[in-house]
């Protein structure tokens, strides 16, 4: 049997035998809606399907005749400066310059920062490096400083050489 949703018409095939004569609750697989079905009678089955023949079996004069609706080309585009102005009350700007600012922007992220950053320490170390002997001569006090700075760095230039051998 072939049962309608009676919300969004949806049709669903029930077995014969899962309705009762006193009718039984279905829901709607798509709208959850609730209904209760009863089983449709034999003679109103057989009223409809002679409906549906007699209508298959007359010539439908709709189908010959043309309704000649022409459309209308439209006479402003929808996404140009005079529709949405005239529609919406919008104005474009000239981004063109915003945008070029913008990649400007965008193109210096994180790793050319941190490049950047690197490029200066390692910088310091070499002015550093080069004026160690000025350095200690006019302030003997920062002579252990320094040779320990150097000290932390050559252990720190093994780790990451044993490191990039290791992988």
């Amino acid at each position: 049997m072939l049962v309608n949703c009676n919300s969004c018409q949806k049709k669903f095939s029930v077995p014969d035998s899962a309705i009762t004569e006193k009718g039984r609750l279905l829901q709607c697989g798509s709208c959850g809606s609730k209904w209760t079905q009863y089983p449709v009678k034999e003679k109103s089955v057989e009223n409809i399907k002679k409906i549906i023949t007699v209508k298959k079996k007359q010539p439908s004069n709709l189908n010959k005749i043309k309704t000649s609706v022409k459309k209308r080309k439209r006479e402003i585009s929808l996404y140009s400066e005079e529709y949405l102005k005239k529609k919406y009350g919008l104005t474009i700007k000239d981004t063109s310059n915003h945008l070029d600012k913008k990649k400007v922007k965008d193109s210096f992220s994180f790793y050319n920062y941190l490049v950047i950053i690197s490029i200066f320490i390692i910088t310091l170390f070499g002015i550093l490096n080069l004026l160690k002997d000025v350095i200690i001569a006019s302030y003997p006090i920062t002579e252990s400083y320094i040779n320990y700075l150097y000290e932390v760095l050559n252990i720190v230039k093994i780790v990451i050489s044993e490191l990039i051998d290791y992988f």
